[in-house]
C-alpha cells in the first residue's frame, strides 16, 4: 500500500500542498514561492549514534580540563567551565552563573542523552511511547539554540580578558574537546531523523 501524502502550508507564501512521502536526504519545495516545505536528515540512526557517542566521550575532557589559562601581571591560572560558574556565584552574579551552567553543562548533557535514548529505542525496535519520545525530539529541538549560547559566552570572555601586553590568554585542552562537543550535537541532531520514532523504515 502507498504511503499516504501529506498536506503542509509555505511558511512564506501560505500555499496549503500535498507532499509526498520523502526519502532520506531530499527535500519538497513549494510548487508556488520555491521555499523548502519540509525536508528530511539524509543520516541514519547508524551516524547520529556514531557522533552522539563521540561527543558523550569529549563532553567529559571538556568539562574537566581548563578551557582557558592565563597569565595576568606573572601570575598564571587555569580556568575550567565550573571555575567560571562558581567565581560568578562568589561574586554574587547568580543570574549569569547559572546561564552559563545550564547552557555550557546542563543542556548539552540533556541533549546528548536524549539523542542517545532515541537512536537506541529506533534500532531496538522498540513501538511503545511513541509519543513521548515524540515529545522528547521537540524537546531537543527547542533546546539546541541554547547549546549555542556557550560559544557565545565564550567568546566574550575572551574578548574581556584579551589585554594586549596586560594579559596573555591562551586555548586549554578542554576547548578542543568542548568545541568538539558542541559541533558533534549540533551534527548529531541534524542528521536524526524523527520519522524513524514511527515508522523506523
Amino acid at each position: 500500500m502507498a504511503a499516504a501524502e501529506t498536506v503542509l502550508s509555505c511558511d512564506t507564501c501560505g500555499l496549503t500542498q500535498r507532499v509526498e512521502p520523502l526519502a532520506p536526504g531530499t527535500s519538497a519545495e513549494c510548487i508556488r514561492c520555491g521555499a523548502t516545505v519540509a525536508t528530511r536528515p539524509a543520516g541514519g540512526t547508524d551516524l547520529t549514534l556514531a557522533l552522539t557517542i563521540a561527543a558523550l566521550v569529549l563532553y567529559i575532557p571538556a568539562n574537566i580540563y581548563p578551557i582557558l589559562s592565563m597569565n595576568l601581571y606573572g601570575a598564571y591560572s587555569e580556568n575550567t567551565v565550573w571555575d567560571g560558574v562558581v567565581s560568578l556565584m562568589q561574586h554574587n552574579e547568580y543570574f549569569v552563573a547559572a546561564i552559563v551552567f545550564l547552557a555550557s553543562i546542563v543542556i548539552p548533557l540533556l541533549k546528548l542523552l536524549g539523542l542517545f535514548f532515541l537512536v537506541a529505542s529506533v534500532k531496538l525496535g522498540s513501538g511503545r511511547r511513541l509519543r513521548g519520545r515524540t515529545r522528547i525530539f521537540q524537546f531537543i529541538d527547542a533546546i539546541g539554540p541554547w547549546a549555542m549560547l556557550d560559544v557565545f559566552l565564550l567568546a566574550v570572555l575572551v574578548a574581556l580578558v584579551k589585554l594586549g601586553d596586560l594579559a596573555r590568554v591562551i586555548p586549554g585542552p578542554g576547548l578542543v574537546a568542548f568545541t568538539c562537543v558542541v559541533v558533534l550535537t549540533m551534527l548529531a541532531s541534524q542528521s536524526f531523523d524523527s520519522k524513524l520514532i514511527w515508522n523506523r523504515e
